[in-house]
């Protein structure tokens, strides 16, 4: 079967879906391949033509990505709404879910602010060789690191 052709004046090009919704024409695309968005109809000449449902899509994709959602969580939403029979219970897991994830990471980044004003607060800034930043570094990888097993001898 052919591809379906439509004419150049019922639609967005990539160019101008791309300015309306603040996307870079090669996530556009990469959100095609990936299946985030439907491929659309082209035109005579070949040029992607996108219509207001593309548009409306592709906005709420970038609203999601700006507030974390992955791409496996956009997936996830959109499976509800493309399949019409989604509740607001299944819309709040995803959602309650995915802000679990983002309080963890404010958790982490708060320990990692900690640990970085500590450390910096520690260093003078003068040009001696011991320095506590390096030290500390060196600290945390040798914490870290697993038992050196040495080989057996005599076998």
């Amino acid at each position: 079967m052919p591809a379906i052709t439509v004419s150049r004046g019922s639609g967005l090009t990539i160019g101008a879906l791309s300015r309306r919704t603040r996307v870079n024409i090669e996530t556009i695309r990469f959100y095609e391949r990936i299946g985030i968005l439907p491929k659309p109809p082209r035109s005579a000449s070949g040029h992607r033509i996108y219509g207001r449902d593309d548009l409306m899509r592709l906005g709420f994709v970038r609203r999601s990505r700006e507030l974390g959602f992955s791409l496996d969580e956009v997936r996830g939403l959109l499976r509800l709404v493309d399949g019409g029979r989604y509740t607001c219970a299944e819309v709040k897991a995803i959602t309650l879910d995915h802000l679990a994830d983002v309080r963890r990471k404010i958790a982490d980044l708060r320990r990692l602010e900690r640990t970085l004003a500590d450390v910096a607060g520690k260093c003078r800034g003068t040009k001696v060789p011991d320095c506590p930043v390096i030290e500390a570094l060196f600290a945390v990888e040798a914490r870290e690191r697993l038992p050196i097993v040495q080989p057996s001898r005599g076998r």
